[in-house]
């Protein structure tokens, strides 16, 4: 395979997303091409920066990146170019810039923020009356309406309560050496966060999931995947088709799909059917009938990266918290404060004294899938709370929450639980590909480099 040099690094940062729990997982990046007509490969390369705890068929594409870590895409957009940088989100689905000259920043951190529409001569707002905002809108949780310039205006919500609104446009992206005219994205005047200072430090969000106005779809790219790897805080992202000699077999899952619109049902979510869960290889006594979408579609299971931990609905998440506590009931402290609840979803949680190098065994939990399985080793069943000291211990809590105290009516598999797995998303077969393996080692392979 042929791989594009690395260079050009560039730094931003951000917190945000569509399930914006504690988000852990960004992309933060500059585009480089080969100066090549044809290119095997295209390789973005990263930087990343911690933020403090608070609450084309296309070539393949490679992006290295740190995970824990405010990871962003920048890029240029308009004519003249203006810099930009936008959150990668697999659960949203429209594009979006902020758009609004006054919105300001917090912080130290400089960077650019907003998009200038008046300076660029390619940009062209959507007319409410066209078939892109008539019919390609029809997954937006809000229908699309006309402003009073009979422009194409959108409303976009989030579960953290943040939302942002304005028109659709057209515009030019500019990614390396290619220019892509005609983008469809949200030019937004109205930027309202959950948290405030970490979303002023980029200019927007990339739409990742199966839409018909995401970035990824927009593109043309039949697949991308991800992994992250759980050793040394780096990985990376492939946009578009590639094989590996060095990859194990992937086990693929269907993409559950619904045509008919349901009131708790998100049609263009990578959906995949849970069939059931097991703690250190003991099946979990759960009915079939709370793993499948009921009739209003609540239930689905969702594959999102912008969420940091795993969401089950209450009588799974009981079923688990009840076996892995019994489980664990000789080797961890429960800690008794019934009011704490981790990020309010979290209730079972644990004292690791401080001096304790490492955390003692502790079980697996795997999710069963039709047609595959994802494991998560007992180290990644905990996470530590920062910033929480009881006495002489630290808490740590299980990294699993409840959906029902989000009011949230899915499952939702985050990130956190994604580590070390080869995550692709295949949207030409309608399928997921999972394959253990040690992200680190598939980043040197690949000859990925931060």
């Amino acid at each position: 395979m042929k791989v594009c040099s690395i260079c050009n690094y560039d730094l931003k940062s951000l917190s945000s997303s569509s399930l914006h729990f504690q988000l852990l997982f960004f992309f933060l990046f500059q585009f480089h091409f080969c100066l090549s007509s044809s290119p095997d490969a295209i390789v973005l390369p990263l930087m990343t920066q911690n933020i403090p705890f608070k609450s084309l068929p296309r070539s393949p594409t490679q992006v290295s990146f740190h995970h824990n870590v405010t990871l962003t895409t920048s890029l240029t957009v308009g004519t003249p170019p203006q810099n930009v940088s936008m959150v990668i989100d697999t659960g949203s689905e429209l594009s979006w810039l902020n758009c609004n000259s006054s919105y300001t920043t917090t912080g130290n951190i400089s960077g650019p923020f907003t998009f200038d529409k008046t300076r660029s001569s390619s940009y062209y707002p959507i007319p409410c009356s066209s078939p892109t905002c008539t019919i390609k809108t029809k997954d937006f949780h809000i229908p699309a309406s006309c402003d009073t310039n009979q422009h194409c205006h959108a409303i976009l919500s989030y579960a953290d309560s943040s939302s942002s609104e304005g028109n659709l446009a057209s515009e030019t992206f500019h990614i390396g050496s290619s220019d892509i005219s005609g983008m469809v994205f949200g030019c937004m005047d109205s930027v309202f966060s959950s948290n405030t200072e970490e979303d002023s430090k980029t200019t927007g969000l990339m739409g990742m999931n199966r839409g018909s106005l995401s970035f990824v779809s927009q593109m043309g790219f039949p697949k991308f995947s991800y992994c992250i790897s759980g050793y040394d805080l780096s990985g990376f992202l492939l946009l578009g088709e590639a094989n590996f000699s060095w990859l194990a077999p992937l086990n693929y899952t269907p993409l559950v799909q619904i045509s008919q619109p349901l009131p708790y049902f998100d049609r263009v979510a990578y959906t995949v059917q849970l069939e059931g869960i097991k703690v250190s290889g003991k099946l979990l006594s759960i009915p079939k009938s709370v793993l499948v979408p009921d009739h209003t579609g609540a239930g689905q299971t969702m594959l999102d990266s912008g969420t940091q931990f795993t969401f089950l609905l209450g009588p799974v998440y009981n079923a688990l918290r009840a076996e892995f506590l019994n489980q664990t009931s000789r080797v961890l402290r429960v800690l008794d404060d019934p009011n704490f609840v981790f990020q309010g979803v979290m209730d079972l949680c644990f004292r690791i004294p401080l001096g304790q190098p490492d955390l003692p065994p502790l079980p697996s939990v795997t999710l069963v899938f039709e047609g595959a399985e994802m494991t998560v080793s007992g180290d990644r069943a905990l996470y530590r709370v920062p910033g929480e000291i009881r006495e002489s211990d630290s808490v740590w809590c299980m990294s699993f929450g409840n959906s029902d105290l989000l009011g949230m009516e899915a499952y939702v598999i985050g990130n956190h639980h994604q580590q070390n797995k080869w995550m692709e998303f295949d949207l030409e077969r309608s399928r997921i590909g999972l394959a253990d393996v040690r992200c680190d080692w598939a980043r040197q392979k690949l000859g990925v480099g931060v």
